[in-house]
């Protein structure tokens, strides 16, 4: 089984280059944003970071293929890496912390490409997270200043924290009598919003998270952290990993009670 250490290495190195870009052009007055065709905004730092990662893979992993939330795909094959320049572009615009680089890598192989590396690094935070495929989970500054993680054992609803991103989502789909259901049922809720609560299910200090509506750079890195940290992450019909266009996330102990609440559809 290959260990993907070199490719988590590459990932890393990837991330810092787009951090010194994003964090460059952070709460900058001159910062140029456009809308895009689905109505979400796009900013300078989102493409010039793109860009630097794909310039940087073209490099070091030439016969790869790249899939970018800016860029679309460029190349074919078995390996793919999936970017997303900023997660939270709206925060980022806005000049709030929260926002991430994510690089995942996925591999072809039964039921399609599967996430085998992910990174996450939310510069303003000061924060990064990462996993491998068959290394666990890990949060710290650099490779060699990381924690190992791992996800809460929390077992009961009541005893729970939940976080999400917004309501507009399940009200869209039908849903949102089962989330305010489940936000009636649990310990705590939180609207954290993006890569956050994924991060914080896989380092165990929220015990659920789910939203409505997402694309792959959206999900890729995140479900193999979490897994890696020893949760589950589906979509909202319970397939595993990031292909449903949704996501819920958990410490795996309460998965299928939060499936129950958000499937059900009004």
């Amino acid at each position: 089984m290959p260990d993907y250490l070199d490719d988590l290495r590459l990932a890393h190195v990837l991330a810092d280059a787009a951090d010194a870009a994003t964090m460059a052009r952070f709460k900058a007055l001159d910062l140029k944003v456009e809308t895009k065709p689905d109505m979400t905004p796009v900013s300078e730092a989102d493409k010039a970071a793109e860009e630097l990662i794909r310039g940087q893979l073209q490099r070091a992993r030439p016969r790869d293929a790249v899939l970018g939330e800016e860029y679309g795909i460029e190349g074919t094959g078995p390996r793919r890496w999936v970017v997303d320049p900023i997660d939270g572009t709206k925060n980022y615009v806005r000049g709030v912390p929260v926002w991430a680089t994510l690089i995942s890598l996925m591999e072809a192989g039964e039921g399609g490409y599967q996430p085998v590396v992910g990174l996450v690094s939310a510069p303003a935070l000061g924060r990064r997270w990462w996993a491998a495929k068959g290394h666990g989970a890990y949060s710290g500054r650099s490779l060699t200043s990381a924690g190992r993680i791992h996800v809460s054992r929390v077992g009961r609803l009541p005893d729970a924290s939940f976080a999400y991103s917004s309501l507009s989502g399940w009200e869209e789909q039908g849903r949102l009598d089962g989330f305010l259901d489940l936000t009636r049922e649990v310990w705590r809720t939180r609207a954290y919003g993006d890569f956050w609560p994924y991060m914080m299910v896989a380092e165990g200090s929220v015990d659920l998270c789910a939203e409505p509506e997402l694309s792959l750079w959206d999900m890729a890195a995140n479900a193999i952290i979490v897994t890696e940290a020893g949760g589950t992450f589906t979509g909202l019909d319970g397939r595993p990993g990031p292909h449903s266009g949704n996501a819920a996330a958990s410490n795996g102990l309460l998965h299928d009670e939060l499936l129950g609440y958000l499937a059900q559809r009004h």
